[in-house]
Order: C-alpha cells, then structure tokens, then sequence
C-alpha cells in the first residue's frame, strides 16, 4: 500500500519512525512496543531503537499483526453489482470492472491498470479484489493456499437442517467434490431459503452448482467476504481500498 514515508539517503528508515509514519501509534509508543518485545523483522524481535529497515521488503509485525510494505501496488475492494461482468474489457460492450473503475477516483488522479483476483458471474454480486500486484493476485486466486469465501444465496425451496449437514458432509459434482468449510441457514420461509456458505475453491459457477446439486437452485447470490475482508457497508458499485490491517493479514495468509 502506497504511503508517504521519508527515508534516508540510503533508502532505509529508523524502525519506529515506519511504524509512527505508518499510523501504528505515536513514535514514543513505538519505542515502548519495541523495547516490550512487540515488533518483529523478518522473523527477528527487534529491541534496539534506531534500527533501520527498508521499508519496500522488510516483513514487520506489531503484536503479532502484519504491517503491509510500502509499494506503489493498488489493492482495492468493489462491491459488484449484479449485470457487470468480471473483466476489465469485453467486447459485446457490456459494463466492466473497468467501467466501475473508472468512475471513482478513490482521491488519485488515475490509477494503474488493474487485474481482478479471481471472478464472480455477470449475475453474482458482492466482493472482489482489483489490484496491480501480480503475485498477490495469483497467491490469492490459487486454490493451493485455500483463501476461504463467504456466499450468501437466495435459493428455490425451504431447505431442511439435513440438506446442510449434506453441504458439510461433502458434495460431488461432476468435475470432482466439492469441500464446503462451513454452511448455515439464515431464513427459510414459503417457498425459498437464504443460505451461507463458506468454501475455498474457485471452480466455475461452483456455488450455483452446488446448491443445485441438492436440490435448491440459485435465485440470488453474493460474495460477502474474501478471507479476513468483509463486504461489510460497501454500497453496490463502491470501491475502497484495503486497510492496513486487511492487507497484511491476507500477504500473511498467502505467504508474501
């Protein structure tokens, strides 16, 4: 994430001057949480104050959080709207991730070209990551590190607690089983059931096929969350760029 850190003429920064200019707390709290064992670099616990770090690779961790490095690399969230297909150009005309893109300027004057980490269908909503980093993007798309995601489904039928026990207990579809990590019913009434799904693959249409394979064929589907990165008050259409906190946490979950 692209911050405004001073360094020095040999590209490095006293430790606890990052971590201040970074919003991590006031630079004597910095000092304490360092002389308090609290800060990591590299894997190391860094005591001695005026430790310098290059603040572009060093891996630093406050309290066992990770802090992202300093990169010109974009990494935002949007909220996509049902009818908006997941590319960045498509040739029958239809609206585009870049279309979304392009009318918000998220506070910059233009933003580079950006890739989406993984895909949703043109008629499923909710989260997606847009970014420019590209082993960011292919570490979190690849199904090797298993970075969980939330659906929530509007489905045909009233769906029995027995038909989410089958969810968990595993579903095979014709390109192979299907692991469901965790699956709850929110709502069943009259004739549909909203249901919560949580999986790490990112098969075709996986989810669709899934609760159609038991019975419940999907009238509506969003994503609501990407690994630690909730859709939360996002409004359709919206983009934000990841937190701090966000980002760190999911280079940690893909090992970056």
């Amino acid at each position: 994430m692209s911050r405004e850190i001073a360094v020095d003429d040999d590209g490095l920064v006293r430790l606890q001057k990052l971590l201040a200019q970074s919003g991590v707390a006031s630079r004597r709290r910095c000092e304490e949480l360092m002389l308090a064992g609290e800060v990591e670099v590299d894997g190391e616990v860094v005591t001695r104050l005026g430790t310098k770090v290059d603040p572009r690779v060093a891996v630093i961790k406050v309290s066992g959080k990770r802090l992202p490095p300093v990169s010109e690399h974009v990494y935002l969230v949007l909220n996509k709207p049902r009818g908006v297909v997941s590319t960045m150009s498509d040739p029958e005309g239809r609206r585009t991730l870049s279309d979304l893109v392009s009318e918000q300027s998220l506070q910059r004057a233009t933003l580079p070209r950006l890739f989406h980490v993984g895909r949703l269908d043109t008629d499923t909503s909710g989260l997606l990551l847009l970014t420019n980093d590209g082993d960011f993007a292919h570490r979190m798309a690849h199904p090797s590190f298993e970075v969980e995601k939330t659906y929530v489904a509007e489905v045909a039928g009233r769906m029995a607690k027995g038909t989410v026990s089958d969810l968990l207990a595993g579903v095979t579809l014709e390109d192979g089983p299907v692991q469901v990590r965790r699956a709850r019913l929110l709502d069943a009434t009259g004739d549909r059931s909203i249901v919560e799904l949580v999986i790490h693959e990112g098969r075709n249409r996986i989810v669709r096929r899934l609760l159609d394979q038991v019975g419940h064929p999907v009238r509506q589907l969003s994503r609501t969350r990407f690994g630690p990165v909730e859709l939360g008050t996002l409004k359709t259409g919206q983009l934000r760029e990841l937190t701090d906190d966000e980002l760190g946490a999911l280079l940690e979950l893909v090992g970056l």
